[in-house]
């Protein structure tokens, strides 16, 4: 009565229950289960105002003896499970009617009210919707006003949409950060190279502005010309983007919220205000970025236009570096940049940008491929799966022991790690989780702790980042495990690299406890080096019926993702930034054509015009790759720092040196050498007649 009255509460919008809560021990291989715990609530129909439960196959548990089972995944369960039945001690069996699934998590199953009271349920669900609910600490005081006066410790546990808003998202949350950070530095470049291109118009088309405001064209008109020469692009450019994100959006979602916290949530398309953001931003981004240089345009007389070319360029370090020991081809390159110190700003942004991107992609290669290798000891590793049906090849030897025995003694092994899999109850935890208890040698587990240790002793556990947060739970702290009614104390002792959200592992002397006759469904068999794989799974089969051996597979799906997604970003960034450069220096060599023409007709070779022209920006080159490795360093830190599901060691995150430091400084001037090869090479093939043709 007291717990139904706090329904009521100031703070509380709505709330379902109270529903009688018990917890069913249910035997592996029962369903799809390993076996373990089942919380099951009482509970008269799927609706209601809290956590509406949606069912999927067959209907709602109605009368005694029937009962609903939540189904794991976001995928639809078949038929020929139904009718299936669990045998619970003092009472009727449980047959199965229904499955369903709810985004709140808040059961495993679901009986009728009736058949809960023949359960005798020990405990009460109680489902809130607060006015305040957007952080953790405004939950916990709506909780703390609404069960005011309800007996000390009546509470025993809490589970927020905060917490589920993490498990849905957990997946997505660990490519977020470098794939925000790769979109924004898409967008710098992109308008950088919009600026370059928006100049380039303007200055291949000074004759055709003299021309234009000659016929009468004003100032605004001409710069309507160019504004309206980007427009056009931009908005074809955007709508094709538009649609092919749209088409590209839904399995990319569906991938990346993929997994057994999605529940039934709908994971679809891009929406339709984010539609139009793409539609009409990127063109007013690209008319924004274009209208500096067309205010050139509008700017410039009549007459310097129609004779373009003809006007020399100066500048302070021409005039510096005119005087120097160099080289005339070099002296004068290195010059150029200070003649046209604006668009040396756009080049060196667009050089920083792509040096940026490619420190990024490298440090994040570097931490993958060595979070990739953690684990990996030294041979390969031989996963072999025990309880399976008669294989027929061998005479069932006598206990887990025994197995455990023979695959030691088998050819190639180096070491043997016993596993046995268990769903168990946290005290103060709405939900079960499932714990691994490992036993033997821990070579496959070297490498994957990000702090702390293994567990080695009974009463130790370790869990990766998400199980932690998710349950509130950090190094040093104590949890009450239960299984079949028994309970145990256990520490966690250290932090793994990652991990399910729910998942945990223990020590085998951990599981005894709980489970005293407590098998292993699992052994992980690392091979000496250089031992065959195939040939010791063979040999496993061998040696006991009902053994099935495989070969673990030696890649990692994050890494290999996380990798090919960097490398295709860089390479695309980078010739993004080289094509900055490119139209740069063609800029450059369309503006000093007379210049060209001159320094030809007093004996400058070919080959002089191309290394003056690769110099012009290869000085800049260096700039931008002392300005682009730092911020490259900065980016890789805050993107492996906020992966929400995997805490990477130091070790994985110190990733530089000095000789890859020094490699990654030849990027900014492999990038702008690369972007001023094209235009440095046509240059050079200009005749002097053709470069004077403007006087």
């Amino acid at each position: 009565m007291q717990l139904a009255q706090t329904a009521g509460r100031p703070g509380v919008t709505a709330a379902a229950g109270p529903f009688g809560q018990g917890v069913l021990d249910v035997p592996k291989g029962w369903l799809w289960m390993p076996g373990g715990s089942l919380r099951v609530v009482g509970r008269a129909d799927p609706g209601g105002p809290v956590d509406r439960v949606e069912v999927l196959e067959g209907r709602w548990a109605t009368a005694p003896g029937e009962i609903v089972v939540a189904w794991p995944s976001a995928g639809t369960p078949g038929t020929e499970l139904l009718g299936t039945t669990l045998e619970v001690p003092g009472t009727a069996p449980l047959t199965v009617v229904g499955f369903a699934a709810g985004m709140g998590k808040s059961a495993d199953a679901w009986v009728s009210p009736e058949q809960m009271t023949v359960l005798r349920p020990a405990t009460a669900q109680m489902l809130y919707r607060f006015t305040d609910s957007s952080t953790p600490a405004r939950l916990d005081g709506a909780l703390a006003r609404a069960t005011t006066g309800l007996p000390e410790g009546a509470l025993t546990s809490a589970h927020t949409h905060l917490d589920l808003r993490k498990a849905f998202s957990s997946l997505a949350d660990a490519y977020l950060p470098f794939m925000t950070l790769f979109g924004v530095l898409g967008l710098l470049v992109s308008a950088l190279i919009v600026g370059n291109v928006v100049s380039g118009a303007v200055v291949s088309g000074y004759r055709h502005i003299g021309v234009l405001k000659a016929l009468g064209f004003t100032p605004n008109q001409v710069v309507a010309v160019y504004l309206a020469m980007m427009a056009v692009p931009a908005l074809v450019g955007s709508a094709a983007g538009t649609l092919l994100g749209n088409a590209l959006a839904e399995p990319i979602l569906r991938i990346a919220f993929s997994g057994i916290e999605t529940g039934r949530a709908a994971v679809g398309g891009v929406s339709s205000w984010v539609s139009a953001v793409c539609l009409l931003g990127m063109p007013t981004l690209v008319l924004l970025t274009a209208l500096v240089p067309a205010l050139r345009a509008h700017r410039l007389p009549a007459a310097r236009a129609i004779s373009a070319g003809s006007a020399p360029l100066t500048g302070r370090g021409l005039r510096v570096l005119g005087g120097s020991r160099l080289p005339r081809a070099v002296s004068m390159g290195l010059g150029q940049p200070f003649a046209r110190p604006g668009r040396t700003l756009l080049t060196l942004a667009a050089i920083v940008l792509g040096v940026t991107t490619v420190t990024l992609a490298t440090g994040l290669t570097s931490t993958m491929l060595a979070y990739g290798e953690a684990g990996r000891g030294g041979g390969a590793l031989v996963r072999v799966e025990a309880g399976g049906p008669d294989n027929g090849r061998a005479a069932p030897l006598q206990d887990d022991a025994g197995i455990e025995a023979r695959l030691r003694s088998l050819p190639g092994a180096a070491g043997v790690r016993a596993r046995a899999l268990a769903q168990v109850t946290l005290a103060g935890q709405s939900r079960p989780a499932f714990a691994d208890f490992y036993r033997g040698d821990d070579a496959s587990s070297a490498g994957r702790i990000a702090r702390g240790r293994m567990p080695g002793a009974a009463g130790e556990l370790v869990a990766g980042p998400a199980f932690l947060t998710q349950n509130g739970l950090r190094l040093g702290d104590r949890v009450t495990l239960a299984l079949g009614g028994r309970q145990t104390s256990a520490t966690v002792v250290g932090e793994l690299i990652d991990g399910n959200a729910r998942a945990l592992e223990a020590s085998w002397d951990t599981l005894l406890p709980l489970s005293p006759d407590a098998r292993a469904v699992e052994y992980e068999v690392r091979l000496t080096p250089g031992a065959d794989a195939r040939t010791y799974a063979a040999a496993a089969e061998a040696a006991d019926p009902g053994l099935r051996a495989s070969v673990s597979d030696a890649g990692n799906t994050a890494t290999t993702t996380v990798v090919a997604f960097s490398t295709v970003f860089t390479v695309l960034l980078s010739v993004v930034a080289s094509l900055g450069v490119f139209n740069t220096v063609l800029l450059g060599t369309r503006e000093r054509r007379r210049d060209l023409g001159m320094l030809k007709s007093i004996g400058m070779t070919p080959r002089q015009v191309v290394m003056m022209t690769v110099t012009s920006v290869a000085g800049v080159g260096v700039v931008g790759g002392l300005l682009g490795i730092p911020l490259g360093v900065l980016a890789h830190r805050l993107v492996v720092d906020n992966v929400q599901v995997v805490s990477f060691p130091e070790s994985m995150k110190a990733v530089w040196d000095v000789p890859q430091l020094s490699g990654l400084l030849l990027a900014g001037v492999a990038i702008a050498v690369v972007g001023a090869l094209v235009p440095a090479r046509s240059a050079a093939r200009m005749t002097i007649a053709a470069a004077l043709h403007t006087e």
